[in-house]
């Protein structure tokens, strides 16, 4: 019986072994959470996809400046920008501490590649800065402010915040 059950479990062992041989990773699949949609930002350079709201309810604009970032914003509710370089965080927080006009309040999250703070000129407002690498290239992702609409409330800047931080690298296929 001891025999029996080694052999199996030899067999077992050497056919998972050959029918994983020789395949390469295959990219899982991009599962968003509630009320998201996933954003395959490929087709715009960006090997990865993010999280936005439900686009049919709202409509989604993507923009590509000249200065090379991707503009992001669904309805009034989701607005990011994303630019090919990390932000100086710490750079950042001085400019915040410092700003005379939008008096800085507090910090949500403090992190060496992530703050999420706020601040207020009349009312309380909530901005974020969120530093990613992908692959070999860093990214940064911020909050578009904008001065036609009103300043973000926590829980949307909050979800906002959330996409930036588990962006979801796509991965290309390898020929072989």
């Amino acid at each position: 019986m001891k025999k029996l059950i080694n052999l199996l479990s030899v067999a077992i062992i050497a056919s998972t072994l050959a029918s994983c041989g020789g395949k390469k990773a295959e990219q899982e699949a991009i599962v968003a959470p509630q009320g998201m949609n996933v954003l395959d930002l490929s087709k715009f350079g960006k090997p990865f996809a993010i999280f936005v709201p439900d686009t049919t309810a709202a409509k989604l604009t993507i923009t590509e400046q000249s200065s090379g970032a991707l503009d992001i914003t669904v309805g009034g509710n989701f607005a990011i920008t994303i630019n090919e370089q990390a932000a100086d965080i710490e750079l950042k927080k001085k400019d915040i501490k410092e700003d005379e006009v939008l008096k800085f309040k507090n910090y949500i999250v403090d992190e060496p590649t992530a703050i999420f703070w706020e601040s207020e000129i009349v009312k309380p407002e909530f901005h974020f800065i969120v530093n990613q690498k992908i692959g070999t290239t860093d990214y940064s992702f911020e909050d578009l402010k904008s001065t036609e609409t009103e300043p973000f409330d926590k829980e949307t800047t909050q979800k906002m915040y959330d996409s930036a931080k588990t962006i979801k690298e796509i991965k290309k296929e390898e020929k072989s």
